[in-house]
């Protein structure tokens, strides 16, 4: 809560005059959170702290503020570069103490600052999500930006695993403790006993991330607000700085916050490709087993965190945003208990020709398929692109086909679908299936890994895939019109799986898809 007076700060820093020796002009606008205050003006954004002290965060004095602030810069310097630019002191600057600079390293310092280039508030991913285009593609290149930062980031020994996670359940704990009257008791109990159990249930699994260095200095904060579009990219900002234990997780804890945000936004196909495209990358398929705890203790978080915001709006002008902030809290309550006991998963096989139409049917079928956020799309064309070492984009040249690289492929994409299987995700595996011996393959994995099965086969005339193929670009797959004739002169054998007509548009053939797999149910 709120320790010291800062009023006289923020009325200084909310007058353009205390920006004109800078040589900015014009209004100033101020964004408030419960830990800062942001005075943007001209083209910079000033970000004081807030003189607060909580479970999980001191700014309380001067010191740790300065201290802060400074490693806010050094953190954030990581993913966005363009966007910090150092550090701003107020001082005092007149015998009486009256008067307030801005700029200057005299003893007389009063606050320090985080100065950042300002961009637009429509940059942000979550404005995009409540205003639009927030598109999928462009959480895809998201999820690319956050995988290449957990290559990076520095492995930390000393903090997650197990331990971690007891440590994130107690805070939890601690905060819910103090907001008693906004939830209901036995609601908090339930998500809380339930997310111990599961510590405890994957304490080797998370104790063996951590050994295998994939406990690492993330960013610890990682919703759609602290993503922005900066010249084209999408960019993370504002990490945690002021907590190692928060910003030192597992790699797919850090991503849980982005999946579960997208999640309790209904923005399932988002979510959905944000966690495929990150997965395609990183082949980080055993750690799915935690997903559901790491979705539900991020869940848990937000829950306390707006919980708490909406404690501390009791007075009458703010009584319509409390009610609006306890009801977006309990929802996030809510959320977290159905997240962490998720549902049985189960293994889908798309196939069919080049052109078909497997890979827009099962994008559009994997959301659907619980458990969150969505199922795991295991695309041959893509594990074909990762196993010769390029991009999902780049074209391969016959070396790429070979019959020794075609079996690398299926089997790394039976490697990894009983690999999220037996950690509990569902599975659709998008390939073109045309052996009896690859279907029969991908049932007996089904079988083994003891969950229910669908195979879909979608089919059109020769001449409809030749020019579909011939239209598409931006795609991993290197199907040509001659490639689609050289397949389909190839015998397939008996094919036992549900037959679709793919030739219509794609929303007719997902559903067609849909009712193949309910009535297989």
């Amino acid at each position: 809560m709120l320790v010291q007076d800062q009023s006289e700060i923020v009325a200084f820093l909310s007058d353009v005059a205390a920006y004109l020796p800078l040589g900015m002009s014009g209004s100033v606008d101020r964004v408030e959170t419960h830990i800062s205050d942001v005075f943007l003006v001209g083209d910079r954004a000033f970000k004081l702290k807030r003189a607060v002290k909580f479970p999980y965060l001191d700014f309380s004095t001067l010191a740790l503020r300065k201290a802060a602030a400074k490693t806010e810069l050094r953190l954030n310097l990581r993913t966005a570069p363009a966007l910090y630019l150092g550090l701003a002191a107020v001082v005092r600057v007149d015998e009486g103490g009256l008067a307030l600079r801005l700029g200057g390293q005299d003893e007389g310092v009063v606050e320090w600052l985080v100065v950042m280039r300002r961009f637009p508030q429509s940059a942000l991913l979550d404005a995009m999500a409540l205003q639009g285009p927030l598109t999928v593609a462009l959480m895809e290149r998201a999820a690319e930006a956050v995988a290449a930062f957990h290559a990076d980031a520095q492995v930390a020994r000393r903090y997650g695993g197990a331990d971690g996670m007891r440590h994130a359940g107690d805070g939890v704990r601690r905060a819910f403790a103090e907001i008693a009257g906004v939830f209901e008791s036995a609601a908090v109990s339930e998500l809380i006993g339930r997310s111990d159990a599961a510590v405890e249930r994957l304490a080797p699994l998370l104790d063996g991330r951590k050994a295998a260095g994939l406990v690492r200095h993330g960013h610890g904060d990682l919703h759609l607000r602290n993503i922005a579009l900066i010249d084209g990219r999408p960019t993370l900002f504002d990490c945690i700085e002021f907590s190692q234990e928060i910003a030192c997780v597992d790699v797919l804890y850090d991503l849980a916050f982005l999946l579960m945000d997208l999640w309790h936004r209904k923005l399932p196909a988002h979510a959905n490709a944000t966690l495929n495209r990150y997965l395609e990358i990183t082949r980080d398929y055993e750690g799915l087993v935690a997903l559901p705890l790491f979705l539900a203790s991020r869940a848990a978080i937000r829950a306390h965190v707006t919980g708490t915001i909406a404690s501390g709006t009791a007075d009458a002008a703010d009584a319509v945003i409390g009610e609006s902030l306890i009801a977006e809290a309990r929802a996030y309550l809510d959320l977290g208990r159905a997240l962490i006991d998720p549902p049985a998963p189960r293994l889908i096989a798309v196939g069919g020709l080049p052109g078909s139409g497997k890979t827009t049917i099962a994008k559009a079928l994997a959301p659907e398929i619980l458990p969150a956020p969505g199922a795991v799309v295991l695309r041959s064309d893509v594990i074909r692109k990762s196993l010769a070492g390029v991009g999902p984009l780049d074209r391969l040249g016959p070396e790429g086909y070979t019959a020794e690289m075609t079996e690398r492929t299926y089997a790394a994409l039976y490697t990894s679908a009983r690999t999220a299987l037996g950690a509990g995700h569902s599975v659709i595996a998008d390939a073109v299936n045309l052996q009896p011996g690859e279907r029969a393959r991908l049932e007996d994995i089904a079988r083994a890994s003891g969950v229910a099965f669908s195979g879909l086969w979608l089919e059109a005339p020769v001449e409809t895939l030749q020019a579909r193929v011939a239209d598409r670009s931006g795609d991993a797959s290197d199907a040509t019109a001659e490639i689609v004739r050289a397949v389909a002169q190839q015998r397939s054998g008996d094919i036992g799986w549900a037959k679709i007509d793919a030739g219509g548009c794609p929303a007719t053939v997902a559903e067609k898809a849909r009712r193949a797999i309910t009535e297989k149910t």
